[in-house]
C-alpha cells in the first residue's frame, strides 16, 4: 500500500508538473501573440470598462485568441491594477504583453486643443464643438446653461476662460476642458493681482480682467501692450472716456460687417466706450498673461491717445492736436482700400459712411473725413 501510495503521488506531481509547466507555456504564448492588426490603429477603452470586457470584445473583433486565458492572467497578476479610459495606439507586430504594459502605465493617446488670445466666447465654444475627440454635452445649450454646468452660476462666461493649448485623452468631456481654462485663469489673475502696482483704478481683480481684454485686442505688438494699458489707465485716472473701438465692435455682435460707422460710435450699447464713461461691464475677449501683467503694471507716462499705423504698430500722442495730425498722416491719407486685415464679405449698408479707423484710442474725425476700418472681426481673430 506504501509502495501504491509513493507511485501515486509521483505521479501526480509529474502531472502537476506537466500541468503547470504547460499552464506557464498556455500563459506565455498568449500574451506573445501578436495583435491582429495590419496597420496601426486605435483601441478605445471606454470610461467604465473592464479587462474582461475588453479581453472579449477584442477576441471578437478578431484581434486576439484566448481571452479566458488572458483573463485569469489579469486575476492573478494584475488585479487591482486600474485600466485608464483612453484611446491606446495599437501596430502590427504589437504584442497582447505589450498591450498590458500600456495599460498599465496609462499611456493612452493624447490630443490637444489651443484657445487662442483675443478670442470671444462663442469661438471659444465653436472650437470645443468641432473637435471630434472630446465628449460633447454643452450642443444646443445658452451661454448661462453651460456655466451652471460648469458650477459658476450668474457667471459671465466672456474672458473667463485662459487660453492656452489643453492636452486630454479620447472621452474627456467639454464640460470638463473649460472647467481646466476656467480655473487657470482665475489662477493666473490671482497671481498677476497679487503683484499688481500701487494705485491703479480697479475695484477689484474682474474689473482688471476687463481691462486686460481691452490691451488684448488694441495689440498688434506685444511691446506695446504696457502703453496702451497705460494710455488706458490714464484716461480713466481722467475721467475721459477711453473711446477704444473694439468695445464698440463688441457691443455690435453680429451686425458688425469688418467696418463701423460714425453712426456706429454714436449708438450707445453697454459696451460702446464712445457713449459711456469707464470700463465696458465685462471682459470683451480671452487675454494671456502678458495682457493681464500690462493692464496690472501699466507702462508710465503721458500720452492719452494712439492711433494705428497700419503695421501693427501704434502712435502715441499727448494731446489732441498731436493725435489728429497723427490720425491725418497714417488712416486719412492711405489709399481707401488699405486693410492690415482681409476684407469680409458684407460692407456697410448704403449711406452709411465709414468711421475712424480701429485701433484709434480719442475722437473720431469730423463728419467728413472717412477712413476703412481696419480690425477684423472677432471670428477672423
Amino acid at each position: 500500500m506504501r509502495r501504491k501510495f509513493l507511485l501515486l503521488l509521483e505521479m501526480g506531481l509529474i502531472l502537476a508538473g506537466l500541468a503547470l509547466g504547460w499552464s506557464a507555456w498556455k500563459v506565455y504564448s498568449v500574451l506573445e501573440q501578436p495583435l491582429q492588426v495590419a496597420q496601426e490603429r486605435m483601441l478605445d477603452v471606454p470610461a467604465g470598462a473592464t479587462p474582461n470586457r475588453m479581453f472579449y470584445r477584442m477576441q471578437t473583433d478578431g484581434l486576439l485568441d484566448d481571452a479566458v486565458w488572458l483573463r485569469l492572467y489579469w486575476r492573478f497578476n494584475m488585479a487591482g491594477t486600474p485600466l485608464h479610459t483612453g484611446e491606446y495606439r495599437i501596430t502590427p507586430g504589437m504584442t497582447v504583453g505589450q498591450l498590458f504594459d500600456a495599460w498599465r502605465r496609462g499611456d493612452v493617446v493624447q490630443y490637444n486643443i489651443t484657445l487662442v488670445e483675443g478670442w470671444t466666447f462663442r469661438q471659444v465654444r465653436a472650437a470645443v464643438a468641432r473637435h471630434e475627440k472630446l465628449g460633447h454635452t454643452l450642443d444646443g445649450l445658452s451661454d448661462a446653461e453651460v456655466m451652471d454646468k460648469l458650477g459658476h452660476t450668474g457667471v459671465h462666461p466672456e474672458g473667463r476662460f485662459f487660453p492656452d493649448t489643453y492636452r486630454f485623452v479620447r472621452g474627456m468631456s467639454d464640460v470638463e476642458l473649460l472647467q481646466q481654462a476656467y480655473m487657470r485663469l482665475d489662477e493666473v489673475l490671482a497671481k498677476e493681482w497679487a503683484a499688481r502696482s500701487e494705485g491703479l483704478p480697479y475695484r477689484d481683480p474682474y474689473q482688471a480682467l476687463i481691462m486686460a481684454s481691452l490691451v488684448e485686442k488694441e495689440t498688434g505688438v506685444p511691446q506695446e501692450r504696457g502703453q496702451i494699458a497705460g494710455v488706458f489707465v490714464r484716461r480713466l485716472r481722467l475721467g475721459m472716456m477711453l473711446q477704444t473701438d473694439p468695445t464698440v465692435i463688441y457691443g455690435m455682435g453680429e451686425r458688425y460687417n469688418g467696418r463701423i460707422t460714425r453712426a456706429d460710435l454714436r449708438a450707445p450699447t453697454p459696451y460702446n466706450t464712445y457713449t459711456m464713461s469707464g470700463l465696458p461691464p465685462t471682459p470683451i475677449a480671452m487675454v494671456g498673461r502678458e495682457a493681464i501683467h500690462a493692464a496690472l503694471n501699466p507702462s508710465d507716462g503721458t500720452s492719452l491717445y494712439f492711433v494705428a499705423r497700419g503695421d501693427g504698430s501704434h502712435v502715441f500722442s499727448d494731446d489732441l492736436d498731436d493725435h489728429n495730425s497723427a490720425v491725418r498722416e497714417f488712416q486719412l491719407k492711405r489709399r481707401a482700400d488699405y486693410r492690415s486685415s482681409p476684407a469680409p464679405q458684407a460692407q456697410p449698408g448704403a449711406g452709411e459712411a465709414p468711421a475712424a479707423a480701429p485701433d484709434a484710442a480719442g475722437p473720431a474725425p469730423a463728419d467728413d473725413q472717412t477712413v476703412p476700418a481696419e480690425t477684423p472681426a472677432p471670428e477672423q481673430q
